[in-house]
This record gives structure tokens, sequence and C-alpha cells, in this order.
């Protein structure tokens, strides 16, 4: 179907999508008390299962949600706020001749729960008017009742919040004892209680966790005003990654610049304060053209964007333009299978079993197990992300398993796996050892801002932290610095990958996508990397 065809029908379909969902919340009110019991879970599942079939359903899927979400904010001496948000309820979703149909409710009540199976067996009966070729879906069996948990060894749920906001208040005062001027801290849990039961047989039950704790720092000086976030990673663990463990620390020219599967939020907090002051006084960088080696607290953005986003097959299709548009990476260039997307040593991956990942779960919101699969393979474009309705459209017969929704309330579609980029093979080389090789460069660490096309191809990306490399050596900080490419002209200039041991998983704790937009939180791997020959400008440069 082309992209026009595709916007005019889900257009005409969306009266049919607007019925009113209703019912009480008292049984959604006991549900948040406490977690269900699995075999309440299986009976209601079935429930829902039973009368969506009975109403014509061809296919139907449950998920039945519990979602927790904790929120601590602190501002230099104080504490800003505490949110703590519960959510449950049932979301179910069916094919009926040939046509998808959702609807979802917080009743959880058997009456209720049948009442809204017909409903999406309704919407499904109504769009299907406007469709003009059956869903196919890829097989998948059914795996009976299984169960998955994030391996958490702390819940972060269960710190109690004082030891939390003194942990921040904490941070706040290392960072203002050593050069910030300002500074918010924040913790951010998530705990999602997810069961999914379809037709196809399979009752899977998954308790999943993530945890960010970012800060924003700022100092004034004579030169204005300067900003340094934190350097930790949005991560699918427990409160245990804020051990700040010295084994999992990274150091670049002698400094601690990263952290792999640890976080020591203080330290990060202390540094930030001195390199505020440095980055007040820093010189501005000269533009031109360098050799760029990019740390993973910051390369992982910049495979979000431009890996990660134009390879949903969605956008490739034409039928998501939300978020910045849809790809230049089109299926003849696929088809083709020698579309150069980087150089020989960039091999990009798609994965959702990467342990500590935010995007780690043992089954997608689909019911498909989840795997690794290849995207890019010594530059070659190879592969796509795809869900179950989607695969035969690229002439696969097996699901991704890359299928998620925010929430029991909405419903799930095509979303960004982990997308990572694979460490160096053959040499386990460190960030030393690669700016070691580089006679005028720029080291860049940290996310910024950034800027890209509709097509995902045109970019410019900043940084938090710069140090010029003359000969071999990091010799100075510097400011103002932002790089500009092409998709595929930045990957063909990748020359150099560390090993394994400089490996590292960032990630996008709220990724946006859709309309209406729903978010998910996403995790990206990769090593430190150079670039060479790159367009670097001086963002301060009045034009």
């Amino acid at each position: 179907m082309e992209r026009r065809d595709f916007i005019k029908l889900t257009g005409a379909g969306v009266g049919g999508l607007i019925l009113p969902i209703t019912g009480n919340m008292v049984s959604a009110a006991q549900l948040l008390d406490k977690p269900m019991d699995v075999s309440i879970k299986k009976q209601l599942a079935d429930v829902a299962l039973n009368a969506a079939k009975s109403a014509g359903a061809s296919y139907a899927d449950t998920r039945i949600g519990r979602y927790l979400n904790q929120f601590i904010t602190t501002r230099e001496k104080v504490v800003n706020n505490v949110v703590n948000t519960e959510s449950a309820g049932i979301g179910i979703r069916v094919i009926a001749n040939g046509t998808w149909g959702f609807a979802s409710t917080s009743d959880m009540t058997p009456d209720s729960i049948a009442k809204t199976a017909r409903q999406a067996v309704a919407i499904a009966k109504a769009n299907s008017k406007f469709q003009t070729e059956p869903v196919r879906l890829a097989p998948v069996k059914g795996v009976g009742e299984v169960s998955w948990k994030t391996p958490i060894v702390k819940n972060a749920f269960e710190i109690p919040i004082k030891e939390k906001a003194d942990m921040l208040l904490e941070v706040n005062n290392a960072a203002l004892a050593n050069g910030a001027s300002y500074i918010t801290s924040i913790f951010f849990l998530v705990n999602e209680q997810k069961y999914f039961a379809s037709t196809d047989g399979s009752y899977i039950d998954q308790d999943v966790h993530r945890l960010w704790a970012p800060f924003f720092a700022s100092a004034v000086g004579k030169s204005g005003f300067k900003q340094r976030t934190s350097l930790g990673n949005p991560v699918g663990m427990g409160f245990e990654y804020l051990d700040g463990l010295k084994k999992d620390k990274i150091y670049v020219d002698g400094a601690n610049i990263g952290y792999n599967n640890s976080y020591d939020m203080v330290e990060d907090a202390t540094n930030a304060g001195k390199q505020l002051q440095k980055k007040l006084t820093a010189k501005s960088v000269k533009p031109g053209k360098y050799d760029i080696v990019l740390d993973p607290a910051h390369l992982m953005l910049t495979i979000h964007e431009s890996v990660g986003h134009p390879l949903e097959l969605d956008r490739v299709l034409g039928y998501e333009a939300n978020f910045a548009g849809t790809s230049f990476a089109t299926l003849d260039k696929w088809k083709s299978k020698k579309f150069q997307y980087g150089s020989e040593i960039v091999n990009l991956f798609a994965d959702k079993t990467q342990p500590y990942s935010l995007g780690h779960v043992g089954y997608d919101d689909e019911g498909v197990k989840t795997k690794q699969w290849d995207l890019v393979k010594e530059g070659v474009l190879v592969n796509y992300q795809a869900t179950r309705d989607q695969v035969h459209m690229i002439d696969q017969n097996e699901s991704h398993g890359c299928c998620y929704s925010q929430s029991w309330r909405d419903v799930q579609f095509q979303r960004m796996p982990n997308v990572s980029l694979k460490p160096n093979p053959t040499q386990d080389l460190s960030a030393n050892d690669i700016i070691k090789g580089v006679e005028k460069g720029i080291y860049i660490a940290g996310r910024g801002s950034f800027s890209i096309d509709q097509q995902r191809y045109n970019f410019q990306f900043g940084g938090q932290l710069f140090f010029e490399i003359k000969d071999g050596k990091i010799v100075d900080q510097i400011e103002d610095v932002a790089y500009q490419s092409n998709t595929q002209d930045f990957w063909n200039s990748c020359t150099q990958l560390a090993g394994k041991s400089d490996y590292r998983v960032g990630g996008s704790f709220f990724d946006g996508k859709g309309q209406p937009p729903q978010v998910s939180a996403v995790s990206h791997g990769c090593p430190t990397a150079r670039f060479n020959n790159i367009n670097v400008l001086n963002t301060k440069r009045k034009v």
C-alpha cells in the first residue's frame, strides 16, 4: 500500500475507533493495592479471549498490566517533588474480518472484560470496511505458562524515599562544592508488571524494572552560562546500579569519564562541578575538519537517531512519519544487498536480550520470544526492525519481537529494540589507544543537542564535554563544538573501534513515537569509536 493511501484509509477509519470505554474504578483500585495472583490473571485473560472469539475474532491477545512509577526531584538544597503513580487495567487486541481492533478498560470484572473484548471486535469489523489487504501474522508457537523478571539485586521501590532523597541531596552538594552554581537531580523508577495471553496458547507473566538517575548542573561566570548533565546511563537494573563499583569505571587520559553497569553519581557530580569551571574559561573550537573520537555516552544518541529510527520498517514503508519523518533507508537499498551503510568495520545489531539494557525483556508485547539479529553487517544494510504483521513485507516469516505498548490502555506497535554497535572483534583497544593515533581531533563525551532531517539522513550533534586532541594526546578542554554529516558518509568514515572491555550501554528513557504518541525506553551499546575527516562547527560563532 502507498503511504498516501495508508493515510487516507486510516483517517477514514478513525470514526470506527471512537467508541466509548466505560466502567467503574473499584476493581482497578483493588488491583492497584497489590500484584494480582497469576491464576486470577489467567482466568481474566481467558474471559477476554473467549469473548473475542465468540464475537467473531480470528485472533486475540490481551495484556493485563500494573504500572508503577516513582519520580523524586531535588534542586540544590531542597527536595522539590516526590511523585508516585500507579495504573492498572486490561487491553484487548483482536483481528476480525482481517482487520485490527483494540479496546481497553480499567474495570477488571469479568463482565466488563467480556464487554471490552466484544467492543474490540466491533471496532475491527467497522474498520474492515476500509481495509484493502487482510492482516497477515507471522506464525508464533504458544509457549504455555511462563514468567520472566528483570534480574535485579535491589528493588528500587523498596529503598526508603528518604534514603533516595538524601542521596540526591548529597549529589547536589558535591556539584555545588566543586564549582556548580545550580543543579537539579532526579530519580526515575519504573516497574511494569505485565501479563500477556493470546489465542496462540501463550500465558506470559513479566516483571520489568528500569531506573534512571540524571542530574543537570550549570555554572555562571563572566563568559556566560554553561551546562553539564550527568554521564550515567538509564538501565534495566535495580538500585544496585548506583553502587558505583570502581571496577566498572572507565578512564580516559587518567580521568573517570564513564561507567559500565554501575554508577557513582556523587563522583560524577563532583567532576561536573570542576568541568563546569573549565567550561567557563575553555577556548572556543576553531571550525574545520577533524578526526573525532566519540565516547559511548555520546555515540549512543547518534546510533539512536541515525540507525535505530531509520531502520524501523514502518518508517521505511512510510506508515510512520511522526517524530522526525520517514527514512532514507528504503527497501530498494536493502534489496540490492550492497548498500554501504557504513565502513567494513561497522556491525550494527538489534537485541532485546542484552542484560542491563532498557529493552531487555523475555517476550515482546505480542508474545514473541526476544532475540538478536543483524541490521548492518560489515557495513552493508541487511535487515530492519519488524513485528508479526510486518515481516512478510520483507519476505520473512519470523517476527523480530520488537512490539511494545507504553501501558495497558494503549495499543502495541513496532518500537525500536536495543540497537548497538559491535566492538572490535580482534583487538581489545581502549579509548586511550584510539586517541594515540589521532593527530588533529576532538574527543566528545555525553549527549547534547541534535538535529536531523525528515529522512533521518542529514544531521548535527553536540555533546557535553569536548577535548582537543593533538599528536595523540588530549591537550585541553574546549567548548562550542558540534559536528555535521549525513548518515551514510558518517558511518563510512568510521575507521577504528575500541574493544569489548570499553563497550558500554547507554539509552533513552523517554523515546517518543506514534500518533497519538507513546514513549518507550531503549538502550544502545557501543565502544569508543573514531570517525575521520568530520566537519566540526562552532556553535557560538555568529553568522
